[in-house]
This record gives C-alpha cells, structure tokens and sequence, in this order.
C-alpha cells in the first residue's frame, strides 16, 4: 500500500511532571511492545522527524506514509488552547479524507469529553478510547495485557516474515 509505517504517534510535547510519564510512554514503553515485541513500525515525532527537516511538511508526509493514527489523550493535551498542527493534520485526515484510522489511546482518566475539540469527541463517539490504567504500568511490557491487546486489535495486520 507504499505505506512505511504502522502508525504515527501524537502526544502532548509541553515538558510537565505529567509529560514525564507520557514520554516515557511514547519513547520506551510504546517502541518497546509495538516494535520490539509485535513487530510494527511507529513513526514518532522527535525520533522519526529530523533536526533541519521542515517540520510541516516532514509530519504531513510521515502522516501520509502511516496505516493508523495513534492519539495519546491527557489532561494538556485536552485542556490546550491550541491544537498542534500533527492534532490538526490527523484530524483532518481521519475524517474529512476519511482514509486512516484513529486509535484513541485515554493516558489518564478524563472524565466528560466536553472540553475537547469536536472532532476528537466524534471519534470518541464512534469507537471509544483505549483506557491506560494505574495497574498496567506494573508491568507495562507485557504485549499480553489487556491493554495492548486493545491496541493491536486496531493496528493493521503485520506481514511476519517467514
């Protein structure tokens, strides 16, 4: 499908305690269980993305080049005022051009949706978010958990080599 990448990842990127977590997340627990252990390939900003690169139009194409769209949802990325252009691009690609899938992933418990953006709540609408709870950071790396389970289900299919 000339896709490179499972998924791309979007996650707050202001550096606050909470943040501390997310990243950790993003950089060694996600790449961890998805890549490592399941064998996909994540594009993730600050890893994937280049210093020099133009950064609009390195996210623009990396999106492009990604089966899914993984959103981290957290209280700074619900309670920011202004949306990061990746937020916007995905959003723009997942429902107006309708061709790659979100997957929700709910990092800390949120409550009611109503401060999000609008078409975020569409998705939530629609399929849901997958829940992060406290217990699953006992042992994050297990790709069996529940969790993960979740997550895979809604990743594309990996091509295992034989």
């Amino acid at each position: 499908d000339g896709k490179i990448y499972d998924a791309y990842v979007i996650y707050p990127k202001n550096h606050t305690n909470e943040a501390n977590f997310v990243e950790y997340f993003v950089y060694q627990i996600m790449p961890d269980i998805l890549e490592n252990k399941c064998g996909y390939k994540l594009c993730i900003y600050g890893r994937d993305i280049y210093p020099g690169e133009d950064t609009v139009s390195a996210i623009e194409k990396r999106m492009q080049s990604s089966r899914r769209l993984i959103i981290l949802l957290t209280h700074q990325l619900v309670n920011c005022k202004e949306h990061t252009y990746d937020q916007h691009i995905a959003l723009y690609n997942a429902l107006i051009q309708n061709d790659t899938k979100v997957i929700l992933l709910e990092m800390e418990r949120i409550g009611t949706y109503g401060k999000l953006q609008e078409s975020l709540r569409f998705i939530i609408k629609q399929q849901g978010t997958i829940k992060w709870k406290e217990q699953h950071t006992v042992h994050p790396q297990s790709p069996n958990s529940k969790f993960w389970k979740q997550v895979r289900y809604h990743m594309p299919l990996t091509l295992k080599s034989s």
